[in-house]
């Protein structure tokens, strides 16, 4: 962690100018504030000089379903060193926290793996600070509807009920961040009330949610949208949808891959520039456990799935994910000139922040800092922890 030193000539996002960040003892931002204010050098105050170069917090991934091999849906007690071996690899990726995604499976797989992930967040509190911490899981199903499964496996679908729901999360409410649910499958309209008042995130998804059904599941407490765009129906000048009311509703934040075969870059930009970019869009990497690792087939609860070039399918071609890290979709945005590098970066490490309610970069924060520099030449988007 940065101590004792003031970082100037930054360029952050919500500034419109040059900044100096002053970083405390303590490792914490103290002060933000303008070049032209110009400053005092304190005395062992180091400077650092960014020469223009963007700022910001870490990454924060709201949706990764596994890495190094290790699918969270089926982590056991035997992989938690494994698990900080994880934390560790995203910290190097750039990234700060993370939501550990479970997908659908059994409910006794969920209860293990909450109760393995719970476990490993208490043990946490006292590993060094360069890792990346788990910030609370995200349960991506069972509530789903059938028809828009996607890869999630359909026998272990269930209708949402806040009776199954209190099975779910069994003594782990506390652990989970956030629940991606199909709202048009809950006929009471108590599931979102419920799970809102326990402290989760309801986000729709996999869903066939009309426009009227997105509305009152948003003005029931859902706050989120799950990669946009896919398991949904369509954006239709006639019927606009889950996505379209998702879209309007100042209050909802749209999960997005950006790896262009999810979604292709013209329907990312239609949907960044509604959205008003990072006020209404966070990036995620929704990727699977070989993460970390190469291209090939590796095993996926009873099924197999293909990784090609950072796609991953199963063997029947249906898209199941991507094992590319989360900064990949920053530096797509920035090549395919949909947006600039500031609004990127804000995309996949202050958005993010927004949409779960925590703190961007500001006064207070430890200074867990990177280093941004886009390559006009190489069309490469170069990032560095700041550690010293």
């Amino acid at each position: 962690m940065l101590k004792n030193i003031r970082i100037i000539n930054a360029k952050i996002s919500g500034y419109e100018e040059s900044q100096q960040v002053s970083i405390n003892s303590q490792g914490i931002i103290q002060n933000i504030s303008s070049m032209r204010t110009g400053f005092k050098s304190i005395q062992n105050e180091t400077i650092l000089d960014l020469k223009e170069d963007d700022l910001s917090l870490g990454g924060i991934d709201l949706q990764i379903n596994g890495g190094l091999g290790l699918p969270f849906p089926e982590i056991k007690e035997k992989d938690l060193p494994m698990l900080q071996k994880i934390c560790d690899f995203l910290w190097q990726e750039g990234i700060d926290g993370f939501c550990p995604t479970i997908v659908t499976t059994s409910v006794k797989n969920i209860q293990r793996s909450l109760s393995v992930i719970d476990k490993f967040i208490s043990q946490q509190v006292i590993k060094p600070e360069e890792t990346a911490k788990i910030l609370g899981v995200h349960l991506e199903g069972p509530f789903l509807n059938p028809k828009k499964k996607g890869a999630h496996p359909e026998q272990y679908l269930l209708i949402p009920s806040v009776e199954a729901a209190k099975l779910i999360l069994g003594d782990y409410a506390h652990r989970v961040k956030i629940m991606t649910l199909a709202p048009e499958l809950d006929s009471t309209d108590k599931v979102i009330p419920y799970l809102k008042c326990q402290g989760i995130i309801v986000s729709l998804g996999h869903s066939q949610a009309t426009d009227k059904e997105a509305k009152k599941a948003f003005e029931l407490g859902a706050s989120m949208v799950t990669h946009a765009y896919n398991a949904m129906p369509p954006l239709h000048h006639r019927n606009s949808g889950l996505l379209g009311e998702a879209i309007i509703n100042k209050n909802v934040y749209c999960g997005l891959i950006a790896d262009g075969r999810h979604v292709c870059p013209t329907m990312i930009e239609i949907l960044l520039k509604s959205s008003h970019y990072e006020q209404g869009v966070f990036l995620v990497s929704d990727a699977l456990s070989p993460i970390g690792l190469g291209d090939g087939i590796y095993p996926w609860d009873e099924r197999k799935i293909k990784v090609e070039q950072g796609t991953a399918s199963l063997t029947n071609g249906t898209l199941s994910g991507t094992t590319l890290p989360l900064f990949s979709g920053l530096e797509n945005l920035v090549k395919w000139g949909i947006c600039e590098v500031e609004t990127a970066i804000s995309l996949g490490t202050e958005s993010p922040r927004k949409a779960i309610n925590l703190p961007g970069i500001s006064i207070g924060q430890p200074a867990h800092l990177l280093r941004w520099h886009w390559d006009e030449i190489s069309r490469i988007l170069n990032w560095e922890r700041l550690n010293k």
